[in-house]
């Protein structure tokens, strides 16, 4: 096996040959680095030319795109001195910074856009196998330091230290000698591949195999529907289904003509996507989107134009594309008056960055809809003098066109908000606005003085509003008090920003285009003092809830008790791994994370007695007990790069999801075994509201003397589970694949009888 074909290409002779070109970080900081793709045509290395030994290397597996010419804010920068045809940005995966770099023609700088657009295209149309072998191919390269295609025995032993296996000496030695056909005290790439077969036997695999075999040597197509219909509970469609993947899975010709599966074609099937715990269906678009607005979760970021931290990170229109990028659907935009006029996003009174507002809304206009087609929402936090919210108004409605929703979509008054469908390609303004829809306004302008606790918390959502008197007044004689500018107001449609005076005023007066910010602490007082109010509250108006201003690391609160009762814009820093990230990619992962998940029938109704806190007063309670056999682990990263350090694993599963419903429970944990480690230890869960839980499967390093460290997580919706045998597909800190480390479990879920 050599990962060839695409070695043939011009643009990747190019770039195996090598280049000088500039690594660019800022105005000031602009070096010339080597570049060149290293032999197994997966791996970049680069170094500086007087930098003795050091050097970095990636994988071209870590980079999302490429673009070409000044697009990045450091490639603008530097405009004026290198034309946009040297230019080019590598963007990675994850929170990784770009790569900014400039070539020394057109011509070298076209082939390295391409070769890489080329070799990024080949990784991601790999199949399962192919994967496979070209991560054995890696490792093989890696380890073989003297570069002769061949390894001896000490050189096989290092290799499965770096693959974080810990092999007992005789074992390993025997598995190699059994693969050095030739017996020349070496293996070659092919002996190897075939050393690794052995070594990744999995028995576990082999033995549900067995159980439906009836020769012990492949599956017959009816053993296979057995398999599917009683272990993978697939029922009526598994007929159709086995046929299926044997097309797909089985490596064997002989085997595919027979109508049959090989013990390879069943591991392949259950490696795969279709293997995978979470239901193929539900990745896809498959929710009614013709509901109101505020009968989903939308995904929804705070302070968006953050990369780090809110004191003193740097704002940046990278932030806003990455989260654009992640099906994001609601951004924060934080403006100020800029000294020239022109209007600045920042965090106020700290020490971030300041971006102009113009160039912040140009980003938007570009990304909004690369991942869903579905509508943007600009949350606006306004600072501005009227003056330069005039220059906001002109620049929205100026760079965005018909994008920008500025009219009802029928002309009439809504009495519900429009659906996600409806609104398709639409970028809606949510900010305060000059009376409503109604001919006479009965609102006091006072309602827009923003609480004493959200002004504490640099939250507020000024400008506030100066105090004119009650009665109906003639609208000009109302903006003419205001600090609002009407042509800005006069942008805002569906999502008009107002004080929140209860559940009850909101009742009885509240239009369903007025929505209010709650901080993460008062709304999760609501919660608990008011569950069904804020519940029916949610089934008929937007609400967004922001962290607390104490949160200066950035860091997020649990989305999840916000979720419990219905909230739509649940605002976290995209910005900051973790838990509470995990969780929001967990719920946003189906219906084909296009920041829209439709909320289960018992939280749309707006005469719902739903309360988290008491499920089973719902009138179709019906718990599930989940049962998750926790039977093996493979290929675990390191976590530690020390020599010789191996992980000691464990898994922990978590729920989320009503109070009742959060739980964890672990695995003990397997010493020195991140390749294959086995528990076979069986976690058991009650989950009393099913529809709004989330499992999280954790796999850390024990540490009995510190914190255990985290290798991997996959966190998904308990409605998208697929019961019977599935690997979980982990994911690194940022959320980004990291194959092929997985987890091997049996599902059940069954009724509390």
């Amino acid at each position: 096996y050599s990962p060839t074909g695409i070695q043939d290409d011009l643009d990747v002779k190019v770039m195996m040959a090598g280049s000088t070109l500039r690594k660019v970080k800022s105005r000031s900081w602009k070096k010339q680095r080597h570049f060149r793709l290293l032999e197994d045509g997966m791996t970049i290395w680069y170094k500086s030319r007087w930098a003795g030994k050091g050097h970095s290397t990636f994988s071209v597996t870590e980079v999302e795109a490429v673009r070409e010419g000044h697009q990045s804010e450091v490639l603008l920068s530097i405009a004026e001195e290198f034309s946009a045809d040297l230019c080019f940005t590598l963007v990675f995966h994850g929170r990784q910074g770009n790569l900014d770099l400039v070539a020394e023609s057109p011509e070298e700088a076209q082939a390295w856009i391409q070769g890489v657009r080329k070799l990024i295209h080949r990784a991601q149309t790999m199949d399962e196998k192919e994967r496979l072998d070209q991560w054995v191919w890696d490792w093989f390269q890696k380890a073989d330091k003297n570069k002769d295609g061949k390894m001896n025995f000490k050189e096989v032993r290092k290799l499965l230290k770096m693959m974080n296996v810990e092999m007992n000496e005789e074992h390993a030695l025997h598995l190699f000698t059994m693969a050095d056909k030739s017996q020349s005290g070496s293996l070659e790439i092919e002996q190897f591949v075939h050393f690794y077969k052995i070594l990744t036997q999995r028995d576990e695999v082999w033995k549900v195999f067995q159980d439906y075999s009836g020769d012990g040597e492949k599956l017959m197509l009816e053993e296979l529907e057995n398999f599917l219909r009683v272990e993978q509970q697939e029922g009526e469609q598994s007929a159709q289904h086995a046929q299926e993947l044997i097309d797909s899975y089985e490596p064997s010709e002989s085997a595919k003509k027979e109508g049959a599966m090989s013990l390879d074609g069943f591991q392949m099937y259950l490696c795969s996507q279709q293997g995978s715990i979470f239901k193929p269906e539900h990745r896809d678009l498959y929710q009614d989107m013709s509901q109101p607005l505020s009968h989903y979760f939308i995904s929804s970021s705070h302070n968006t134009y953050l990369l780090e931290n809110q004191l003193r990170g740097q704002s940046s229109l990278e932030a806003y594309i990455q989260a654009l990028k992640r099906g994001c659907r609601c951004v924060e935009v934080d403006c100020w008056d800029g000294s020239d006029g022109e209007p600045v996003v920042y965090h106020g009174h700290t020490l971030t960055s300041k971006i102009v507002f113009k160039d912040v809304i140009s980003t938007i206009k570009e990304y909004a809809f690369k991942a869903s087609d579905f509508p943007v929402i600009l949350s606006l936090e306004n600072h501005c003098s009227v003056e330069q919210q005039t220059i906001m108004a002109e620049h929205l409605s100026q760079i965005l066109g018909d994008m920008l929703l500025t009219t009802l979509l029928d002309g009439q008054v809504p009495q519900q908000l429009p659906s996600p469908q409806e609104l398709k390609g639409k970028i809606l303004l949510k900010a305060k606005k000059i009376g409503g829809f109604e001919d006479c306004l009965d609102e006091t302008m006072t309602d827009e003085v923003s609480d004493e606790e959200d002004i504490a918390n640099g939250d507020a959502e000024s400008p506030t509003v100066e105090n004119p008197p009650a009665e109906c007044m003639n609208e000009n004689d109302k903006i003419s008090k205001s600090k609002l500018s009407r042509q800005l107001s006069d942008l805002v449609v569906y999502c008009k920003s107002v004080h929140f005076h209860g559940f009850d005023h909101a009742r009885l007066h509240a239009k369903c285009y007025e929505m209010s910010s709650f901080s993460e602490s008062k709304a999760k007082r609501l919660a608990k003092e008011a569950g069904t109010e804020f519940v029916q509250y949610n089934t008929r108006q937007l609400c967004r809830i922001y962290p607390s201003g104490l949160r200066t690391d950035s860091s997020n609160y649990n989305p999840q008790d916000m979720w419990n009762v219905g909230c739509q814009i649940v605002a976290l820093n995209f910005q900051t791994a973790g838990l509470e990230m995990d969780l929001n990619d967990g719920l946003f992962r189906q219906n084909h994370c296009c920041g829209y998940v439709l909320k289960h029938d018992f939280m749309r109704d707006g005469n719902t007695q739903f309360t988290p806190e008491k499920p089973e007063e719902r009138k179709d309670y019906r718990p599930l007990r989940l049962s998750i056999q926790v039977i093996s682990g493979q290929q675990l990263p390191k976590v530690n790069q020390k020599e010789g350090s191996i992980v000691d694993p464990l898994v922990r599963v978590e729920i989320y999801g009503v109070p009742q419903d959060q739980a964890k429970e672990e695995t003990s944990h397997i010493n020195n075994n991140g390749f294959n480690p086995v528990w076979n230890e069986t976690l058991n869960f009650i989950i009393h509201t099913p529809e709004l839980a989330l499992v999280r499967f954790v796999v850390e390093d024990y540490d009995k003397a510190s914190r255990n460290d985290f290798i991997g997580q996959f966190t998904l919706p308990f409605t998208c589970i697929q019961a019977g045998y599935r690997h979980i597909h982990l994911l690194s800190k940022d959320g980004t694949a990291i194959p092929p480390a997985s987890i091997f479990v049996n599902v059940s879920i069954t009724e509390l009888t």
